[in-house]
């Protein structure tokens, strides 16, 4: 269709643009290593949109928030709109209680619906992680591990497999040798998955694998603040992967894909590459923003 005709009903509101650019400058001034927030709210009853009468939550709010805790303590009201959800589940890391920490300080935003009993306020607080466990120390996360064992799978399909599952969503593919039913060789396919991809990535293994069965389990994963940082090397820039545990950097590494392309285009070795982007990031030589 043309542009003019393209349009996005409410979140293309004047307000819902300046909640998602002063959320992002907010969330940017503030430093932080991480954003963890509470199980949301989401109200009740109904509330009227462009399409028309919908129940709370609306229908782009239950889409964002999948993988979210979420609740009603009965307020009939709309408590998280789209934007918010929106909002939320781009910025925070992770969902839980209040986490374990020294309170730095703290700061209050008033909604103008007056609620009966209920304070329409949300809340955040700043401060420094605490205590002495791994929790304390890193991200936790959730996580979905799907397996099937493949005894008659041609091996050019499975490579494919791979490919098409990690371009897809997964958090990783990998793969063992087993010893199969039969005495027959085989491999047993693993993939990590989010919560909410792993539906899709099941899908995906029935329709391109000879399986007839796919397994799934949820664990508990710690894994560290992670963020990229793009470095300047004479054939390009490259994003430097940093790994940090309250706030102290524990591992770098340049981004393989980005050297992988440099190399490629440039007919340089891949090892000199990754040797450059390594020693610019130590070197503080950050690549400048256009």
């Amino acid at each position: 269709m043309s542009i003019e005709s393209v349009h996005f009903h409410e979140v293309g509101a004047v307000d819902a643009m300046v909640d998602i650019v002063g959320a992002a400058v907010g969330a940017e001034a503030l430093g932080v290593d991480e954003i963890v927030c509470s199980p949301l709210n989401v109200g009740g009853g109904t509330v009227k949109c462009a399409h028309g009468t919908f129940p709370v939550p609306a229908p782009a709010t239950v889409e964002l928030l999948q993988g979210a805790p979420v609740y009603s303590s009965g307020i009939q009201l709309e408590l998280l709109t789209p934007t918010g959800a929106a909002i939320v589940k781009t910025l925070a890391s992770r969902f839980g209680t209040f986490p374990e920490m020294k309170i730095e300080k703290s700061g209050y935003g008033a909604g103008t619906r007056d609620i009966p009993g209920h304070a329409n306020v949300v809340r955040i607080t700043v401060g420094e992680a605490t205590g002495s466990s791994l929790a304390a120390k890193t991200v936790q996360d959730t996580i979905t591990v799907l397996e099937a064992n493949l005894d008659d799978l041609n091996p050019q399909v499975f490579g494919y497999v791979l490919d098409r599952l990690l371009a897809e969503g997964a958090l990783d593919v990998f793969s063992m040798p087993v010893q199969m039913k039969k005495n027959r060789p085989g491999t047993l396919l693993t993939v990590l998955s989010k919560l909410e991809d792993a539906a899709k990535l099941t899908q995906i293994i029935f329709t391109e694998t000879t399986t007839l069965g796919v397994r799934q389990r949820q664990e508990q994963r710690s894994i560290l603040n992670r963020r990229w940082v793009p470095v300047a090397t004479p054939w390009g820039e490259v994003r430097m992967k940093i790994a940090s545990m309250n706030g102290t950097v524990t591992n770098y590494a340049p981004e393989y894909e980005d050297c992988r392309r440099i190399a490629s285009e440039q007919e340089v070795p891949l090892k000199t590459v990754m040797q450059e982007a390594t020693q610019a990031y130590l070197s503080g030589a950050v690549a400048k923003k256009p």
